[in-house]
């Protein structure tokens, strides 16, 4: 059966490798496998804009289909900061990221946070399919764990009742906002096919 090419605007293997488990329908390549290099600036002001505006450029410019997602951190009691901003939140790396949150924090008592994740798939006609996930936990007053990236080692998880640093990578994509975004994806792109 063929099956439909789909760069993913990503360079990230274990990403790539995990919207392949989620789609299994379709065959997805990395955008630099295909020459594309090109710095894509986030301009959005919401996951949605950032994560259509990276697979309509790399769809344009590779003319196929383009699957792009944008994700982020938002805390109650800061207003939803970092929000869009979570991989930029310090101006540094990931470290630096955690260390200004928890700075942040320090004398907030609710500590609610929530993970938000957007995916877009652009086809060449331009039409724009979009997928969203959302995983709920709460900010821990120190980093525990060393697995996953990002805020993981800080947010402890509703659904698996320990931070995202000390779940397996299994554990933590059967609930992570991204997985989530990505099965929503999957529910409307067969529900357009069966309308077909």
């Amino acid at each position: 059966m063929y099956k439909k090419v789909i760069v993913v605007a990503s360079t990230n293997v274990h990403k790539i490798e995990e919207i392949s488990r989620i789609l299994p329908d379709y065959i997805f390549i990395s955008m630099a496998e295909l020459g594309f290099d090109q710095k894509i600036e986030e301009t959005g002001e919401s996951f949605a804009e950032n994560a259509r505006i990276k697979a309509e450029a790399v769809s344009k410019a590779l003319k196929l289909p383009a699957l792009a997602d944008d994700s982020g951190l938002s805390v109650d009691a800061l207003g939803g900061e970092p929000g869009i901003f979570s991989s930029r939140y310090s101006g540094g790396g990931d470290a630096e990221n955690r260390a200004l949150l928890l700075r942040n924090m320090k004398r907030e008592k609710d500590r609610r946070a929530h993970f938000c994740c957007c995916v877009c798939l652009c086809e060449r006609d331009g039409t724009c399919t979009f997928g969203e996930g959302e995983t709920y936990g709460r900010i821990l007053e120190k980093e525990e764990g060393s697995q996953g990236f990002g805020y993981d080692s800080i947010f402890f998880s509703d659904d698996l009742k320990k931070s995202f640093g000390t779940a397996s990578a299994e554990e933590k994509n059967a609930v992570s906002h991204r997985a989530r975004a990505l099965f929503d994806l999957r529910r409307k792109l067969e529900k357009a096919a069966l309308s077909l």
